[in-house]
This record gives C-alpha cells, structure tokens and sequence, in this order.
C-alpha cells in the first residue's frame, strides 16, 4: 500500500516525491527525500531502529538526466 499524500484537501497516491541535491561545506553531496516517500511501506529501502543508514549503488548514463538508485550487494564492495 503506497502512503497517501494530502495537499489542499485532496488526498493521492504517491510513490514520487520531489528531492534535493545538496552540496555540502566539505565537498561532499547528499540527496533529500521527502519523509512521506522514504517511510512508505513500500518504500524499497527500509531502515530499522538499528540502522540509521543503508548503501546503496547510484549510477547515471552520460547524456541523460535521472540518477539510479539500487540496493548495494556486497559482492560490488572494491
């Protein structure tokens, strides 16, 4: 079941959520996404009370625009 939204009185499915591309003081880069989308239970990347992170593989294809977001497997670990 995919979480409802509710904007202006009117209540939608969602499984998209606008995000945000942050670049931080240190040179480092985070990506924001809305907390109504990343608690969905259909969310593909839960996180329990013993985890406050997961590693995922982000990719793109030179040209385009969208990023990928995958689950990591340990057999990609370098």
């Amino acid at each position: 079941m995919l979480l409802t939204q509710v904007n202006r009185g009117v209540v939608k499915m969602v499984s998209e959520g606008k995000g945000r591309l942050f670049k931080r003081s240190d040179d480092k880069y985070l990506i924001y996404l809305p907390v109504y989308l990343a608690e969905d239970s259909m969310f593909p990347f839960p996180l329990d009370e013993a985890s406050t992170a997961v590693s995922v593989k982000i990719s793109f294809e030179i040209g385009g625009d969208k990023l990928t977001v995958e689950k990591w497997r340990e057999e990609e670990d370098v």
